[in-house]
């Protein structure tokens, strides 16, 4: 994504290798990126993959989420997909997308998709979600931390900022976030082998030496990479795993339309958007976390921050037009650094 065109976060969001991980032996140190031969099956996840698996998709309205939500149950998972936005109702974002349509794209992608109204924000809400699959389900396997619905003011200093768009921004970005794992991870530690997944916008390296758009900004996304490690330390001694993950620059609804565009129309946005080159759709970072749910040697992962790029050169998935998009790597080596676009190995 490019100073030009301003990401959204995590509806949108670019490399290469993340920061040492966590000192501490209930976090494995910065493990090396495993060679095919311990990498598993890398093909596009279809079937029942996942079949049995329950995740939470917590901010699956739309973008990453959605993509998340969908190929989680192409892989065969049940996938509780929440959000504010339902079909009678809109959230202060006041967009189209609704968790009911979420629910039914991971129907017809081969899962079973379970929309849930919840407002994150609020405890009891979560508290009842939660309680919901326990006695639905039995257990939690995945839960994804998806949840912005923000309002974003680009290019402005704190003392410039509107203090209540900030602080709500705040709120809405790191205290969900906080909320959902208060309630549903005593359900995921259950089960050994649990996966959580914290959204952002960004890797750890990238954003440590990068100012991300404005102070409010910065601070949320470096609080959820943040988030992951601390989880890491807090789940490993039960088999679970926590690592934060960035999609590239996101071919999310607003996105798109921002730009003008379709999904099926996008390199169109080239022409005024060069960089647009390197975007990716949200059925890459789909499958980036899907990847992740069904390795087996998922903890080596641990407290790791990673970026859809970097995984589909793991695990050997692609975006939807076959392509291996490393955005976060182009940004670094050829947009930040004022060349021409060219994607020219870098997709």
């Amino acid at each position: 994504m490019g100073p030009s065109s301003p990401p959204e976060a995590p509806d949108s969001s670019p490399v290469p290798d993340s920061p040492s991980v966590p000192d501490s032996p209930s976090v494995p140190d910065s493990p090396s990126v495993p060679d095919s031969s311990s990498v598993p099956d890398s093909a596009p996840l279809t079937g029942s993959d996942l079949a049995g698996r329950v995740a939470l998709v917590a901010g699956g309205t739309r973008g990453a989420g959605r993509g998340i939500a969908v190929q989680l149950g192409a892989a065969g998972a049940t996938v509780y997909v929440t959000g504010r936005t339902s079909g009678s109702e809109r959230s202060e974002m006041d967009r189209p997308e609704t968790i009911e349509e979420t629910a039914a794209l991971v129907d017809a992608a081969g899962g079973r998709g379970i929309a849930v109204q919840v407002d994150h924000l609020v405890p009891d809400q979560v508290s009842a979600l939660v309680a919901r699959i326990s006695g639905e389900q039995g257990a939690l396997h995945i839960l994804v931390n998806d949840i912005w619905g923000a309002e974003i003011e680009w290019n402005k200093s704190v003392w410039e900022s509107s203090l209540d768009t900030g602080l709500h921004t705040l709120r809405l970005a790191v205290d969900t976030h906080a909320i959902t794992s208060h309630f549903a991870l005593p359900l995921l530690i259950e089960t050994p082998g649990g996966l959580v997944v914290e959204m952002t916008d960004g890797t750890d390296e990238y954003n440590a030496a990068t100012y991300r758009v404005s102070f409010f900004y910065d601070l949320a996304k470096a609080a959820v990479n943040r988030m992951a490690f601390a989880l890491a330390h807090e789940l490993a001694p039960h088999s679970a795993t926590a690592v934060a993950l960035t999609p590239g620059w996101l071919r999310s609804e607003a996105m798109l339309q921002a730009h003008g565009v379709t999904e099926a129309t996008w390199r169109d946005a080239i022409a005024h958007a060069p960089h647009f080159a390197i975007s990716e759709s949200p059925a890459y970072v789909g499958r980036a976390v899907a990847a992740l749910a069904r390795d087996p040697e998922v903890a080596r992962w641990n407290g790791r921050s990673l970026s859809s790029g970097q995984l589909a050169q793991v695990y050997g998935f692609t975006d939807v037009d076959g392509s291996r998009p490393d955005a976060w790597r182009y940004l670094t080596e050829v947009q930040d650094a004022g060349l021409p676009a060219d994607v020219t190995g870098y997709r």
